[in-house]
Order: C-alpha cells, then structure tokens, then sequence
C-alpha cells in the first residue's frame, strides 16, 4: 500500500488521474492543503510530506478553490475523498472511517493518512535504512502508537479516556496546542500570506519534534529492545524454567518484556518472573533482583519475593536464606539485591523454588 502512489508508469493500473500526478511530479510538485485556520494535523501531514525527496521542494498552496485542488499532486485535509492513487488524503467525508490497523482503533486525521501511506518511506529516508528493514518496520507501529495517533485522536475529537467526566484541569502545552496557538489572534491584522507564514512554521515545529521523538527511538529505545529480546532468547540457558532473565547491562526493559512476552506469544506458564541485572557499569557493581510486575506499569508482581525475607538485610539475609552475600529485600518484596551475579541469581532460583 506504501508504494501505490509512487509505483511505475508502466503498472497495469496505471489511469489519467496518475498521468497527471506523474507530470506534475516531473516538474514542480504541489502540495494543498486547505486556507484558513490551520491546525496540527494539517501541519504535521505537511512536514512529513517535505522528508520525501520528491516532495522537498514542492510548492505548498492552501486553497479551497476546487480548480486548484485539480492542480494539487497531493491534496490533504480538504476536498472531501480519500484515494492514495490519486494523491487526496481528506478525512471529513461523511462516511469516512479509516483506521491505521495493526490493531489501532482510531480514526485518521490527514496526519494519519499520510503516515500510513507514506509513513515507512519517511522513516527510511530518516534513518538511511531499507524500507523493509527491521529497524524501520518496528518504529513505524512505534511511531504511530507514541507521536502520530494523538494528531487523529485530538483532530477527530476523541477522548483520551473513556469517561463522561469533564478533565480536571486544562492543558495547553500539548503540541496541537501549540499548532492552534500559531494561528493569528482574532483581533492581529490576517490575510492568506500570513496564514501561509504561520503555517509553516508550525510544520517546522511538528517536524522537529516528529524527528526528536524517531531519535530517541532509535538511539535509545531501540537498543534497550535488543537487549531485552537477548534476555528473553537467552532465558532458558540461564534457569530451564525461563522464568528468570540475566541482563548482562542495565537498560530500561519493563515495557520491552511485555511487548515481546505478546509478539512472541510465550504461554501464561512460562512468563518470566524474575530479571536479574548490574547496579552500575563496574566490574565489581552488585547485582539486583527484580520481580517482573503484571503490567509495565503496575506494582503487583507476578510473584514477589518471599514474604520472610522482605525487609531483612546483610548477614541476617544471608543465613535466613542460606546465599552469601545478599544485601536486601524490599519490605514490598519487588525487589532485592546481593554483591554478585551469582549471589543474585541464587536468591532468584530460590524464590522460584518457595
């Protein structure tokens, strides 16, 4: 579906409506959006549009004149169709109820319809990676679940929560707030140039912040994903149960076992239940003990450590548990520490075993 737009003139499905797309791509591409009051989904869909190579210096135009609509090479957030094969990406059609898929309910604004057509091309061209590289088919749901779906979310009016209970307080500092911000106030002097001026600017402001969050994706939580998936591969040489994960360098992994726990469809009874990792970089560091919680975000633990070492310390966990060097066991039992690895991985064997 990503190539539609972009594939060969020769393809059989080839139409006048793409022959006219492809011309004008062979000159300047246009990109319209519609006039007036802009708001975040227009500007993010734009920005993302500009990555693409053959989009980077296309006119941008913003009309609701139908006849410049004809001339658009991607039409997005105006115009009332959407068809990826003749470059219109609107979303306000009666009828309309697109969704990104992949599991996700939402229903696309134009931000979410770029991204889903053009969305693993952006991300390559980003990251200089083959479009179906690993790295770019993992940050493309990524992406989708932590930036773009709050852009169709909040552009559609869907709640966030599903509750009839009006919000506590107020936020402004969210990004299509900032987007609504740009546009002129009611009573500063407007016409089409400004607004085309504001306009960009704040696609500049999505796109940076679209490209900060795919680094940090990348550079950060990417490589703690790898090592959360060693771990995991790992486990059954490190306890044949594999309920017991060795993380040979500290990386934040809550998240990333419950995402791979469901991609890799590990049964209910195999499920890790305790992660093993260094305090710091040193080569003498001490060694946690970490009961894996039911939820990356919850503090119940599948199975917490023994009842009758939480809270003891030192010497006196030692001959209580019959392991040298154990330094602690929280009082909730979530976590416990030794000055080993092997010391650690004792305490956990044990707490399997009680």
């Amino acid at each position: 579906m990503l190539f539609r737009l972009l594939r060969p003139l020769s393809t059989p499905s080839f139409t006048r409506e793409m022959a006219s797309i492809a011309k004008k791509a062979r000159t300047t591409p246009i990109l319209t959006s519609h006039s007036g009051t802009f708001h975040a989904d227009d500007a993010f869909a734009l920005s993302m549009l500009r990555v693409l190579p053959q989009y980077a210096q296309a006119e941008v135009r913003r009309s609701r004149d139908p006849k410049e609509w004809e001339e658009a090479t991607v039409l997005f957030d105006v115009g009332g169709e959407y068809d990826a094969e003749k470059g219109k990406f609107d979303h306000h059609q009666r009828g309309f109820s697109e969704v990104f898929g992949h599991g996700f309910v939402t229903k696309l604004s134009s931000a979410g319809l770029i991204y889903k057509h053009f969305g693993q091309e952006i991300l390559s061209t980003l990251l200089n990676e083959p479009v179906s590289s690993p790295v770019v088919q993992t940050l493309y749901l990524k992406m989708y679940a932590d930036f773009v779906e709050a852009f169709d979310g909040i552009d559609n009016g869907i709640s966030q929560y599903v509750t009839s209970e009006p919000p506590r307080y107020r936020s402004r500092t969210d990004i299509s707030s900032r987007v609504g911000a740009l546009n002129p106030r009611w009573n500063e002097p407007s016409n089409e140039d400004v607004l085309l001026e504001r306009f960009l600017k704040a696609s500049e402001m999505c796109g940076n912040e679209f490209k900060e969050r795919l680094d940090y994706l990348a550079k950060a939580w990417l490589p703690a994903r790898e090592i959360v998936q060693r771990a995991v591969e790992a486990r059954k040489q490190v306890h044949p149960s594999g309920k017991i994960l060795i993380f040979d360098e500290f990386a934040p992994w809550k998240e990333h076992l419950h995402n791979l726990e469901e991609d890799l469809k590990i049964p209910t009874d195999e499920l890790p239940l305790y992660a093993l990792y260094p305090e710091n970089e040193k080569p003498d560091s001490k060694w946690r003990v970490q009961a894996v919680a039911v939820s990356p975000e919850s503090f119940e633990s599948r199975k917490a450590l023994p009842e009758a070492w939480r809270g003891v310390r030192d010497d006196a966990l030692s001959q209580l548990t019959g392991i040298d060097g154990c330094v602690f066991v929280h009082a909730a039992g979530f976590i416990g520490g030794n000055n080993t690895k092997d010391g650690a991985l004792a305490m956990a064997v044990k707490a399997l075993e009680l």
